[in-house]
């Protein structure tokens, strides 16, 4: 877990996902900029720079699926599209941004677009006032993955959504609980050598089946 900015970022948990969403972040524009990072398991800067038409038409509806420009993605290495689920397509219905030009989360006085360090502070100040600790912006993301991970969704298609360069990558995010190790060990028992049809018989000799012409005195 991440402490004063050290290790990895903590996943969150479906509890603290609702209370971040529903009593945490105080806007509109606040739920939908990290409501991008969890449902689109994108990067905090890749939901900064993103521009409206990115997101929304030319009639600000919101688009079926949201688009990450190669230039905005870490390492510039190819753009991608991330369906939008009705979970997220809700937090955006609620944020209509002021124009369709620029820059779909603006900064300060409507100067370019949020800056990642903004909106770390944002949620820095909000798991603060929750009680959370260890909850970065990364956290959004490892959960994202992680989740889809647990629910069996095979890690190439999970490459596709995350952007990761190769699946050594992508494996460094998903994290495993002391419970799915010990779930996996436990399916070893399925090889159980000891059947119920089967008693093994002990390779010692019973000293009462022995004749007492064949024991031999100690004395």
């Amino acid at each position: 877990m991440k402490i004063n900015r050290h290790g990895k970022a903590k996943i969150l948990t479906q509890e603290e996902i609702q209370l971040l969403f529903n009593e945490g972040f105080q806007s509109d524009r606040d739920r939908a900029l990290f409501g991008v990072c969890l449902y689109t398991a994108c990067r905090i800067n890749e939901a900064c720079t993103l521009n409206t038409l990115d997101v929304y038409d030319k009639k600000m509806r919101v688009r079926g699926e949201i688009i990450f420009r190669r230039n905005n993605t870490k390492g510039k290495l190819a753009a991608r599209a991330v369906p939008v689920i009705e979970e997220l397509r809700g937090l955006l219905v609620k944020y209509q941004p002021d124009s369709r030009d620029g820059f779909l989360f603006p900064g300060r006085h409507g100067r370019g677009h949020i800056n990642p360090e903004s909106a770390s502070r944002i949620l820095r100040e909000t798991c603060e006032m929750l009680g959370f600790e260890g909850v970065s912006t990364h956290s959004f993301r490892r959960t994202a993955l992680t989740q889809m991970s647990n629910a069996g969704i095979p890690l190439r298609i999970i490459q596709e959504v995350s952007g990761h360069r190769n699946l050594e990558e992508l494996q460094k995010y998903l994290e495993v609980r002391p419970e799915q190790v010990k779930g996996a060990v436990s399916s070893l028992s399925m090889l159980g050598h000891v059947g119920n049809d089967y008693v093994r018989k002990s390779s010692f000799v019973d000293v009462d089946s022995i004749p007492d012409t064949e024991r031999v005195s100690r004395d």
